[in-house]
């Protein structure tokens, strides 16, 4: 056995396997820096490509059109217990909607160098006359600029997400088609909470309440769009004898609901069946926003739309009697302005 390891043939052999393991596996400490400085060019360039990467894979680009399932959110949220700061003035004359929504709109002028007065008070004049409260993903907001190319509409929404996506949207349709879409923008904000802050009495001509959230448990009620407070608010806003506000929804419940309040506010008039079936904005909400084409499709709750739309009178039509007025007779009857008849 000891001739077989101390012969000189395996001595050797030992003594080169300890060298091997001695210069391979100890480096110097010049080896050793150079290692390091390379692992960490190499971490950098590693960085550097993948943010390269990332920004090359955003989920839109600006300018091209966004897919609607990058963008899905919670379809609902309590407007009264959302805690996230909105910005918002405090008066409507110092927001300059052109700066970001509409900072090429049709009524700007921008000829010559002479005519920048006449374009920074032109500027200030614009301002939306239209709202879509909750428009979600703008199927609407889209539709109403080239139906209404003399308005300047603005859709409303308070999910980030969602507003993002309509936000891009029209970017999309604004870079395809130079000349059109300049009338609509969006913006992520609470209408319950902050539409004094940014429209001035009498400055709208027409607001859309487009299948709202239902809430359907009573104690949730005070949550609805839709309420005698929150009606004293839109007739404020909406210009007397030409305002009109339009409700759809395909929950007969809440369309009940909506009648009821609605119908209760002395400035709010409801148009006949004829005089809504002449206004193109009513065959818009039903056909182009997406949950109009989701009932029409799944039918979750049927496949019937209701829908009303009332005007906003004049209070002078209001106290000679009009329709919506409020006189010593109707004053205490059952459903009028919010009276109710104890059982």
């Amino acid at each position: 056995i000891s001739s077989v390891f101390l012969s000189p043939h395996n001595h050797k052999t030992a003594i080169d396997r300890r060298q091997y393991h001695y210069t391979t596996m100890t480096l110097t400490k010049n080896e050793k820096g150079k290692k390091r400085n390379q692992s960490a060019l190499n971490n950098e360039s590693n960085a550097a490509a993948a943010s390269k990467k990332a920004a090359s894979s955003a989920i839109t680009n600006e300018g091209d059109m966004p897919q609607k399932k990058f963008y899905r959110s919670r379809a609902h949220c309590n407007p009264l217990s959302f805690n996230e700061t909105f910005e918002y003035p405090t008066r409507p004359e110092l927001m300059d909607w052109t700066e970001d929504h509409y900072p090429d709109h049709p009524a700007l002028k921008k000829d010559s160098a002479e005519t920048i007065s006449s374009f920074q008070s032109s500027s200030m004049t614009i301002h939306p006359d239209v709202l879509d409260v909750g428009c979600g993903f703008g199927g609407l907001t889209m539709a109403l600029s080239p139906a209404l190319p003399n308005n300047t509409i603005m859709g409303l929404e308070i999910r980030a997400k969602v507003t993002e996506y309509v936000r891009l949207r029209i970017v999309a349709q604004r870079k395809e088609h130079p000349d059109q879409f300049q009338n609509c923008s969006v913006m992520r904000t609470n209408a319950m909470k902050y539409l004094p802050n940014f429209f001035a009495q009498a400055s709208l001509e027409k607001i859309f309440f487009c299948f709202p959230d239902p809430h359907f448990k009573r104690k949730n009620h005070p949550r609805r769009i839709i309420s005698h407070r929150l009606n004293t608010e839109y007739v404020y806003l909406l210009k007397p004898g030409v305002g009109r506000l339009y409700c759809i929804t395909d929950v007969k419940d809440l369309h009940e609901w909506q009648v009821e309040k609605c119908g209760a506010h002395p400035l709010l008039q409801e148009l006949s069946k004829e005089e809504m079936e002449a206004d193109p904005c009513v065959a818009l909400m039903k056909s182009e926003t997406e949950e109009g084409k989701k009932v029409k499709r799944e039918g979750k709750f049927g496949h019937v739309m209701y829908y009303q739309v009332y005007r906003r009178v004049n209070e002078e039509v209001a106290m000679d009697g009009g329709a919506g007025s409020v006189t010593a007779e109707n004053f205490f009857q059952e459903g009028q302005f919010g009276v109710e008849v104890a059982k």
